[in-house]
């Protein structure tokens, strides 16, 4: 028998190769261990110089003290100067509804034979100086729905050649096949609640002009887009437009498309140019028109003054107040862990070790 086909010899390759890793891998896997590690630089090693403050007691109340001071300080100015505010709401979704028809707000609201004239008078508290701005308010009107806030169209808005550019404003896009402008929802539910003010026997002129911003004038409205098919169909939503004049100089329908946050809402009316005094008797005529019964909504007419942060707001006061309290009450926390339990210095040495100076 063979001496390399026998049980007890061991079979030796016919070229020669040895078994186990050679000296060419060795090297290519020292090779690609090298390409791998990463360039040193400082940034990437996170050694740069750099301001490492230590969070010792001595340093983290006083701190706190100082914020705590601070905020508490601008809270109370903001509280004085939203106090200074002086405010006027009436609100007449019920007060201007005929007693006999109570019981059926929706039905009085949509029927156009019944007078929705209403005239109340207030009195003034406190002396208001010019300029008065006038508002209207709305409770429970989420125009924050995705669907109502996407039912509009902005470059049919500001372009005269988008007139047919209807996307996104269904339902209220066409009607009779001819494009609705200005379309959507938004626009087709503008408020159309009207107000007028006298002082005795002399009316306040109400300035409408200016009351929408500039840049909403200038650059989303345009000023070759007249209105076109508006409130035209069976279902009328709100208020009406002059198809004389162009978008941009329909400042009620500007400031109505500038969408809400919140369901409680105010927006700008118009303006009076005179000062009202302590005391004085303001006859209010409203027209009683929008419909808010249908979804359960209130409404209100507003005199304000404005201060130097605005109307009349304490939200932001007391949340500096609040937050100022919290940090001097954390502060007064702090000091008296450190007078029951007082750190050494040893333990602060451990704590907080010195960095060591890189390799």
């Amino acid at each position: 028998m063979d001496a390399l086909s026998s049980p007890g010899t061991a079979m030796v390759p016919v070229n020669g190769d040895t078994a186990g890793p050679s000296s060419s891998q060795d090297d290519s896997a020292v090779t690609t261990k090298k390409r791998n590690r990463p360039q040193y630089h400082p940034f990437t090693q996170q050694q740069l110089p750099a301001c490492k403050p230590i969070l010792a007691p001595q340093t983290v109340i006083p701190v706190l003290l100082f914020v705590g001071i601070v905020f508490i300080l601008i809270g109370l100015g903001c509280i004085a100067a939203s106090n200074r505010v002086v405010e006027v709401v009436y609100q007449y979704e019920t007060s201007c509804i005929p007693r006999y028809m109570l019981d059926n707000k929706v039905a009085y609201i949509q029927n156009p034979s019944i007078d929705k004239t209403c005239t109340r008078i207030l009195k003034v508290p406190k002396d208001m100086k010019h300029p008065i701005y006038i508002y209207y308010q709305l409770d429970n009107f989420y125009q924050n729905h995705r669907r109502y806030v996407t039912s509009r169209n902005d470059k049919q808005l500001i372009n005269p050649k988008e007139a047919n550019n209807t996307q996104y404003c269904k339902p209220e896009a066409t009607e009779h096949g001819s494009p609705v402008v200005p379309c959507g929802l938004i626009a087709w539910s503008l408020f159309n609640d009207t107000y007028s003010f006298a002082r005795g026997n002399k009316a306040l002129r109400v300035h409408k002009r200016g009351i929408s911003w500039r840049s909403e004038r200038e650059h989303l409205f345009g000023k070759q887009v007249f209105p076109r098919n508006f409130q035209k169909g069976a279902l009328i939503g709100g208020g009406t437009l002059d198809p004389r004049i162009p978008l941009s100089k329909q400042e009620d329908l500007i400031v109505w498309m500038r969408t809400a946050a919140l369901p409680t809402f105010r927006k700008l009316y118009g303006r009076i140019q005179v000062d009202l005094r302590a005391g004085e008797l303001i006859t209010v005529t409203m027209q009683n028109n929008y419909n808010t019964y249908s979804f359960g909504g209130k409404k209100a007419v507003v005199l304000s003054t404005a201060g130097v942060l605005g109307g009349k707001n304490s939200f932001l006061g007391r949340g500096y107040v609040i937050v100022g309290l919290a940090c001097l009450l954390l502060a007064l926390l702090l000091t008296m862990l450190c007078l029951v339990f007082p750190l050494k210095e040893e333990h602060l040495a451990l704590q907080y070790p010195l960095p060591r100076p890189a390799r």
